[in-house]
């Protein structure tokens, strides 16, 4: 009898402790991580609106008749975009992406795609990995994101190092959303560890510019490359985490129907 009256209570208490996370992350703001965090300068944070519109330009199938343009168009010159390799050019082995020559700005872009919802292939990127699986470093990676960069930097290696040494001076820079940011967080380690294979280009014109970034790396990776890989978060990321969540439910159920 006892027990059972302590049923309601148990059930209570979990209640409360689940509304208690759930009230948490729907109040919670990215300006609270940020609150005792210094201002960026305006020379740190001109880079990132401009990216932010070459990344969206990734997007488009013809960039002389651009169809999604935001209010003043990309603000590049589509005789400075060195290619667009779409998912029948990578295999799926990583999203679209662009290499784009800024000589505006003395930038070698290159510049990665957010998650394609309509692509298997990204879902495969994004869920190949467990804690733990893979080092780097020193430290801990996420497995499909790396496997991608890794992928991205074989194939782009000898065409970034010619434009590297026939634009003397340029900075190397990786920018990418969401799926595409934690593919080029990955890049920039790699980028940084296999210089030689990019004319020895100096790590400090190496950059990398991560929107919304996935979680792809370890604490004392993301302290010791801070120099290199710059995250730019808007508000909170609860909507990002419960598409992740959302996301993995409906692949796992979509696993488990081919294997029935």
């Amino acid at each position: 009898m006892s027990i059972a009256c302590c049923l309601p209570v148990v059930e209570c208490v979990y209640c409360l402790a689940c509304a208690r996370w759930a009230c948490q992350h729907c109040f919670h703001t990215g300006g609270y991580d940020s609150e005792t965090w210094g201002l960026a300068s305006p020379n740190e944070f001109e880079p990132v609106p401009r990216l932010c519109r070459l990344i969206l330009a990734v997007y488009e199938d013809d960039l002389e008749h651009p169809q999604w343009a935001p209010l003043g168009g990309y603000g590049i010159e589509p005789r400075w975009v060195v290619h667009r390799k779409t998912y029948e050019h990578t295999g799926g082995h990583a999203p679209t992406y662009l290499l784009y020559v800024d000589h505006h700005h003395s930038d070698v872009v290159l510049a990665v795609r957010g998650m394609n919802m309509a692509k298997e292939s990204d879902y495969a990127v994004l869920l190949d990995n467990s804690l733990g699986q893979r080092r780097f470093d020193g430290g801990y990676v996420h497995n499909g994101l790396l496997k991608a960069a890794e992928w991205l930097f074989d194939a782009e290696c000898d065409v970034l190092r010619d434009l590297l040494e026939r634009n003397p001076g340029y900075t190397l820079t990786f920018a990418g959303h969401s799926l595409g940011s934690g593919v080029v967080a990955m890049l920039a380690l790699v980028a940084v560890h296999n210089r030689d294979r990019l004319g020895g280009v100096e790590r400090k014109r190496v950059r990398c510019f991560a929107m919304a970034p996935a979680r792809c790396m370890s604490l004392n990776l993301a302290v010791r490359y801070a120099d290199v890989i710059n995250s730019v978060i808007l508000q909170n990321r609860m909507i990002f985490c419960l598409a992740q969540t959302l996301l993995w439910r409906m692949y796992s159920s979509h696993l488990s129907g081919y294997l029935m």
